[in-house]
Protein backbone atom coordinates (compact mmCIF):
# COMPACT_ATOMS: atom_id res chain seq x y z
CA UNK A 1 0.00 0.00 0.00
CA UNK A 2 1.46 3.11 -0.98
CA UNK A 3 1.78 5.42 1.90
CA UNK A 4 2.27 9.14 1.62
CA UNK A 5 2.40 12.31 3.82
CA UNK A 6 0.47 15.40 3.95
CA UNK A 7 1.65 18.25 5.96
CA UNK A 8 -1.33 21.05 5.93
CA UNK A 9 -0.41 24.58 7.52
CA UNK A 10 -2.21 27.79 7.04
CA UNK A 11 -0.12 31.42 7.06
CA UNK A 12 -3.87 33.36 8.21
CA UNK A 13 -4.01 32.51 12.15
CA UNK A 14 -5.00 34.20 14.95
CA UNK A 15 -1.25 34.36 16.35
CA UNK A 16 0.87 35.99 13.41
CA UNK A 17 2.76 32.96 11.54
CA UNK A 18 2.34 30.63 14.02
CA UNK A 19 3.10 27.43 12.14
CA UNK A 20 6.88 29.23 11.50
CA UNK A 21 7.20 30.54 15.30
CA UNK A 22 10.22 28.71 16.97
CA UNK A 23 10.11 26.00 19.55
CA UNK A 24 13.30 25.23 21.02
CA UNK A 25 15.17 26.90 18.03
CA UNK A 26 13.24 25.39 15.20
CA UNK A 27 10.35 26.31 13.54
CA UNK A 28 6.85 24.52 14.64
CA UNK A 29 6.09 22.95 12.01
CA UNK A 30 9.17 20.70 11.71
CA UNK A 31 8.12 18.83 14.18
CA UNK A 32 5.28 16.74 12.87
CA UNK A 33 7.45 17.14 9.22
CA UNK A 34 10.49 15.59 10.47
CA UNK A 35 8.91 12.77 12.89
CA UNK A 36 6.85 11.66 9.52
CA UNK A 37 10.29 12.02 7.63
CA UNK A 38 11.98 9.12 10.35
CA UNK A 39 9.37 6.78 9.62
CA UNK A 40 10.33 3.92 7.72
CA UNK A 41 6.45 3.39 6.20
CA UNK A 42 6.39 6.74 4.30
CA UNK A 43 6.80 6.99 0.52
CA UNK A 44 6.19 10.01 -0.75
CA UNK A 45 5.88 13.49 0.94
CA UNK A 46 3.67 16.90 0.65
CA UNK A 47 2.73 19.72 2.14
CA UNK A 48 -0.28 22.09 1.21
CA UNK A 49 -0.09 26.04 1.85
CA UNK A 50 -1.04 29.50 0.49
CA UNK A 51 1.90 31.05 2.39
CA UNK A 52 5.44 31.13 1.01
CA UNK A 53 7.14 31.04 4.12
CA UNK A 54 5.52 27.52 5.05
CA UNK A 55 6.05 25.93 1.70
CA UNK A 56 9.40 26.74 1.50
CA UNK A 57 10.37 25.51 5.28
CA UNK A 58 8.80 22.95 3.89
CA UNK A 59 10.37 22.27 0.82
CA UNK A 60 13.91 22.14 2.62
CA UNK A 61 12.66 19.07 5.06
CA UNK A 62 11.88 17.93 1.15
CA UNK A 63 8.19 17.91 1.20
CA UNK A 64 6.80 18.63 -2.31
CA UNK A 65 4.69 21.79 -2.44
CA UNK A 66 1.49 21.93 -3.16
CA UNK A 67 0.28 25.74 -2.85
CA UNK A 68 -3.22 26.63 -1.85
CA UNK A 69 -6.04 28.27 -3.48
CA UNK A 70 -6.40 31.11 -0.85
CA UNK A 71 -10.70 30.37 -0.40
CA UNK A 72 -9.24 26.89 1.22
CA UNK A 73 -7.07 29.32 3.50
CA UNK A 74 -9.66 31.21 4.94
CA UNK A 75 -10.34 30.67 9.23
CA UNK A 76 -14.01 28.78 8.10
CA UNK A 77 -12.21 27.21 5.33
CA UNK A 78 -12.70 22.90 6.18
CA UNK A 79 -10.01 20.77 6.52
CA UNK A 80 -11.85 17.86 4.03
CA UNK A 81 -11.54 20.73 1.43
CA UNK A 82 -7.93 20.74 1.34
CA UNK A 83 -7.25 17.12 1.97
CA UNK A 84 -9.13 16.36 -1.29
CA UNK A 85 -7.56 19.58 -3.38
CA UNK A 86 -4.47 18.01 -2.45
CA UNK A 87 -5.16 14.99 -3.72
CA UNK A 88 -6.41 15.75 -6.62
CA UNK A 89 -2.87 17.12 -7.09
CA UNK A 90 -1.56 14.48 -6.57
CA UNK A 91 -3.48 12.25 -8.67
CA UNK A 92 -2.43 14.28 -11.67
CA UNK A 93 1.46 13.89 -10.97
CA UNK A 94 0.72 10.16 -11.12
CA UNK A 95 0.73 9.70 -7.05
CA UNK A 96 -1.88 7.45 -5.72
CA UNK A 97 -1.79 6.99 -2.13
CA UNK A 98 -3.55 4.06 -0.42
CA UNK A 99 -2.86 5.69 2.99
CA UNK A 100 -2.70 9.41 3.52
CA UNK A 101 -1.32 10.35 6.54
CA UNK A 102 -2.54 14.15 7.00
CA UNK A 103 -0.12 15.96 9.61
CA UNK A 104 -1.29 19.56 11.22
CA UNK A 105 1.85 22.05 11.39
CA UNK A 106 0.75 23.52 14.66
CA UNK A 107 1.68 20.86 17.05
CA UNK A 108 4.64 19.55 18.65
CA UNK A 109 3.45 16.10 19.67
CA UNK A 110 3.51 13.94 16.81
CA UNK A 111 6.05 10.75 17.89
CA UNK A 112 7.23 8.62 14.78
CA UNK A 113 6.22 5.09 16.45
CA UNK A 114 2.58 6.87 16.92
CA UNK A 115 2.60 6.93 13.18
CA UNK A 116 4.00 3.87 12.25
CA UNK A 117 1.59 1.74 14.62
CA UNK A 118 -1.65 3.50 12.83
CA UNK A 119 -0.38 2.96 9.08
CA UNK A 120 0.07 -0.98 10.57
CA UNK A 121 -3.54 -0.82 12.03
CA UNK A 122 -4.84 -0.06 8.58
CA UNK A 123 -1.88 -2.47 6.80
CA UNK A 124 -3.37 -5.07 8.71
CA UNK A 125 -7.11 -4.34 8.26
CA UNK A 126 -8.19 -2.64 4.67
CA UNK A 127 -11.59 -2.30 6.36
CA UNK A 128 -10.42 0.57 8.80
CA UNK A 129 -11.18 3.69 7.39
CA UNK A 130 -9.27 6.07 9.66
CA UNK A 131 -6.72 5.84 12.55
CA UNK A 132 -6.50 8.64 14.65
CA UNK A 133 -4.65 9.33 18.20
CA UNK A 134 -7.39 10.10 20.88
CA UNK A 135 -6.79 10.98 24.78
CA UNK A 136 -8.93 10.45 27.61
CA UNK A 137 -10.87 12.82 29.32
CA UNK A 138 -13.89 11.87 31.54
CA UNK A 139 -13.63 15.81 33.01
CA UNK A 140 -15.10 16.94 29.50
CA UNK A 141 -17.27 14.53 29.24
CA UNK A 142 -20.33 15.91 26.98
CA UNK A 143 -23.02 14.51 29.11
CA UNK A 144 -21.75 17.67 32.02
CA UNK A 145 -21.74 20.13 28.85
CA UNK A 146 -24.11 23.11 29.56
CA UNK A 147 -25.56 25.50 27.00
CA UNK A 148 -26.76 29.02 27.75
CA UNK A 149 -30.84 29.08 27.12
CA UNK A 150 -32.91 31.94 25.93
CA UNK A 151 -33.80 33.13 29.56
CA UNK A 152 -30.15 33.41 30.11
CA UNK A 153 -29.54 30.52 32.52
CA UNK A 154 -27.84 27.55 31.96
CA UNK A 155 -29.37 24.39 30.92
CA UNK A 156 -28.60 20.63 29.46
CA UNK A 157 -26.81 20.85 26.44
CA UNK A 158 -28.54 17.12 26.36
CA UNK A 159 -32.17 16.30 26.24
CA UNK A 160 -32.16 13.62 29.16
CA UNK A 161 -35.61 12.58 29.26
CA UNK A 162 -35.25 12.30 32.30
CA UNK A 163 -32.90 9.89 32.52
CA UNK A 164 -30.81 9.91 35.55
CA UNK A 165 -27.28 11.08 34.79
CA UNK A 166 -24.84 10.77 37.27
CA UNK A 167 -22.47 13.68 38.42
CA UNK A 168 -19.82 11.13 38.97
CA UNK A 169 -17.43 10.92 35.72
CA UNK A 170 -16.38 7.77 36.33
CA UNK A 171 -19.90 6.39 35.97
CA UNK A 172 -20.47 8.72 32.84
CA UNK A 173 -18.39 6.17 30.12
CA UNK A 174 -15.54 6.71 28.35
CA UNK A 175 -15.11 9.20 26.27
CA UNK A 176 -12.29 10.04 24.16
CA UNK A 177 -11.25 13.42 22.33
CA UNK A 178 -9.04 13.94 18.85
CA UNK A 179 -5.71 15.22 19.27
CA UNK A 180 -5.70 16.74 16.41
CA UNK A 181 -1.44 16.64 15.99
CA UNK A 182 -2.08 13.81 12.96
CA UNK A 183 -4.97 11.43 10.97
CA UNK A 184 -4.22 8.94 9.38
CA UNK A 185 -6.45 7.71 6.40
CA UNK A 186 -7.34 4.48 4.31
CA UNK A 187 -8.29 6.85 1.15
CA UNK A 188 -10.69 4.85 -0.33
CA UNK A 189 -12.86 3.86 2.35
CA UNK A 190 -12.61 7.40 4.27
CA UNK A 191 -12.08 10.89 1.75
CA UNK A 192 -14.31 9.57 -0.62
CA UNK A 193 -17.29 7.71 1.50
CA UNK A 194 -20.42 9.48 1.81
CA UNK A 195 -21.47 8.41 5.19
CA UNK A 196 -18.43 9.53 7.62
CA UNK A 197 -19.12 10.51 10.31
CA UNK A 198 -20.02 14.14 11.66
CA UNK A 199 -17.93 16.17 11.94
CA UNK A 200 -14.99 14.63 10.26
CA UNK A 201 -16.91 12.96 7.72
CA UNK A 202 -13.52 12.19 5.66
CA UNK A 203 -12.68 9.84 8.02
CA UNK A 204 -15.20 7.77 6.86
CA UNK A 205 -17.12 5.67 9.50
CA UNK A 206 -14.92 2.95 11.21
CA UNK A 207 -12.53 4.87 12.85
CA UNK A 208 -9.87 3.24 14.86
CA UNK A 209 -8.67 5.11 17.90
CA UNK A 210 -4.87 5.33 19.04
CA UNK A 211 -4.67 6.37 22.67
CA UNK A 212 -2.00 8.11 23.95
CA UNK A 213 -1.74 9.16 27.91
CA UNK A 214 -1.35 12.74 27.64
CA UNK A 215 -1.27 15.04 24.82
CA UNK A 216 -0.25 18.75 24.99
CA UNK A 217 -2.27 20.00 22.20
CA UNK A 218 -2.33 22.89 19.49
CA UNK A 219 -0.76 25.76 19.19
CA UNK A 220 -3.25 28.44 19.08
CA UNK A 221 -1.43 31.01 21.62
CA UNK A 222 1.86 32.41 23.09
CA UNK A 223 1.11 29.86 26.37
CA UNK A 224 0.41 27.33 24.11
CA UNK A 225 4.02 27.56 22.43
CA UNK A 226 6.03 27.92 26.37
CA UNK A 227 3.95 24.73 26.92
CA UNK A 228 4.90 23.20 23.65
CA UNK A 229 8.92 23.91 24.77
CA UNK A 230 8.54 22.12 28.06
CA UNK A 231 6.98 18.99 25.95
CA UNK A 232 9.82 18.63 23.65
CA UNK A 233 12.06 19.04 26.11
CA UNK A 234 10.20 16.19 28.53
CA UNK A 235 10.08 13.75 25.14
CA UNK A 236 13.58 14.92 23.56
Amino acid sequence: MKTVALLTGRGNNSLKDKNILEVCGQPLMSYPALAAKRSTQIDLFYISSENEKILSIGQNLDFKRIKRPEELARPDSRHEDTIRHALDIMTKEGVHPDILVVLLANTVCVVTEWIDQCINEIKNDPEISAVVPVFLDLDHHPYRAKRLGKDGFLEPYFDFDKQDISTNRQELGDCYFLCHNFWVLNVKKSVFTENGQAPWTFMGNRIKPFAVEEFMGDVHCKEDLKRSEEWVKQNS
